[in-house]
C-alpha cells in the first residue's frame, strides 16, 4: 500500500498546478467569482495573483523545492479564503448545498496541504511563538480534512437525486445504491481519520473513491463538448484529483511511523528542545 500512498503528494501537486493554470485561462471571467477553487472574487488581477500562488506552490511541492514551506503557505491561502470569503457566503445561504460544498472543498484542500507539510522535512526553524502556531495549525489539518469529509457525506443524503443522476448508466447496480454507499463512505472515512481508528484504511479508500470519480465521472465529461469548455467541469475534475491526493496523504501522515514522529515533536515542543535539524531528521524517518 505504501507505494500507492506515496502517489498522494504528486497527485495533489498536479491538481494544484492545474488550478493555477485555470486561473490564468479564466482570469477575465465575468461572473461574481472565478469558477476555480478557492473561488476568489472575479477580478483579473486577483485571479492572476491567485493563479501564480497556486502554480508556485504546486511546482514547489512536486519539485521538492521548499516543499514544506509551499505546503504551509498553500494551507494558509486556502484557510484565508474560507475565513475571508466563504464563511459569509455560507452564512448568507445556509441551506444551499452547492455553496456549502465549495467552502468545505476549500477547507479539505487546506487540511490536505497542512497534512502534507507535516510529513515533509523542515527547511528552516521558526521563531517562537510562530513555530508553535505553525505546528498546531499543521496538526489541525487532519481534523479539517476529516470534518469536511463528514459534511460531504451528510450533503450526499440531502441531494440524493442529484448524486443519482451523476452515476453512469453502465455501472452495475442502481444509482441510489451508489449514492448511499458514497455518502456512508464519506462519513466513515471522515470519522476514521478524525479518531485515528483504521485511519490508514479510511484515507486509502477515500482517495481511491475520488480517483475512480476522476476517471469514471469527470474525465469523460472533460472530453465531450460542450462540457469540455466549461470551467466548472475542469475545476470539479481537479478537485476530485486533489481530494484523491489528500486522502492518500492523510493515510500516509497517520501511519504508525508518522504518528510516532508527531508524538516526538509534541514532546519536544512542550520542552522547547526542538531544533531545525531534529525536525528534519524525524520528518525524513516518517517518510521512509
Amino acid at each position: 500500500m505504501d507505494k500507492i500512498l506515496r502517489l498522494g503528494r504528486p497527485l495533489f501537486a498536479v491538481a494544484i498546478i492545474a488550478f493555477g493554470v485555470q486561473h490564468f485561462v479564466w482570469a477575465q471571467y465575468t461572473e461574481a467569482t472565478v469558477p476555480i477553487i478557492p473561488f476568489v472574487p472575479a477580478n483579473t488581477f486577483l485571479a492572476y495573483l491567485t493563479g501564480f500562488a497556486l502554480l508556485a506552490a504546486g511546482l514547489g511541492i512536486v519539485a521538492n523545492a521548499k516543499a514544506r514551506l509551499s505546503a504551509i503557505l498553500l494551507g494558509f491561502l486556502f484557510l484565508f479564503c474560507v475565513l475571508a470569503l466563504q464563511i459569509s457566503r455560507v452564512a448568507a445561504h445556509p441551506l444551499d448545498v452547492g455553496v456549502r460544498t465549495c467552502a468545505f472543498e476549500t477547507l479539505a484542500l487546506c487540511g490536505s496541504a497542512l497534512m502534507l507539510a507535516g510529513t515533509l522535512p523542515a527547511e528552516r526553524s521558526y521563531p517562537q511563538p510562530w513555530g508553535n502556531a505553525v505546528n498546531k495549525l499543521i496538526r489541525s489539518g487532519r481534523f479539517l480534512f476529516a470534518g469536511s469529509s463528514v459534511v460531504f457525506g451528510i450533503d450526499h443524503f440531502l441531494v440524493l437525486g442529484v448524486i443519482v443522476s451523476l452515476v453512469p448508466s453502465w455501472i452495475p447496480g442502481s444509482g441510489l445504491f451508489w449514492a448511499y454507499l458514497t455518502g456512508i463512505g464519506f462519513i466513515a472515512a471522515g470519522l476514521s481519520i478524525a479518531t485515528g481508528w483504521m485511519a490508514r484504511w479510511g484515507g486509502f479508500w477515500l482517495g481511491l473513491m475520488f480517483l475512480l470519480w476522476f476517471v469514471v465521472l469527470h474525465a469523460p465529461r472533460l472530453t465531450s463538448a460542450p462540457r469540455s469548455h466549461n470551467p466548472h467541469e475542469w475545476s470539479s475534475a481537479f478537485i476530485a484529483l486533489a481530494m484523491c491526493g489528500g486522502g492518500w496523504i492523510s493515510a500516509w501522515a497517520l501511519s504508525a511511523k508518522a504518528a510516532s514522529n508527531i508524538a516526538d515533536l509534541k514532546r519536544d515542543e512542550q520542552s522547547g528542545s526542538t531544533d531545525n535539524a531534529d525536525i528534519a531528521a524525524r520528518s525524513l524517518r516518517s517518510a521512509v
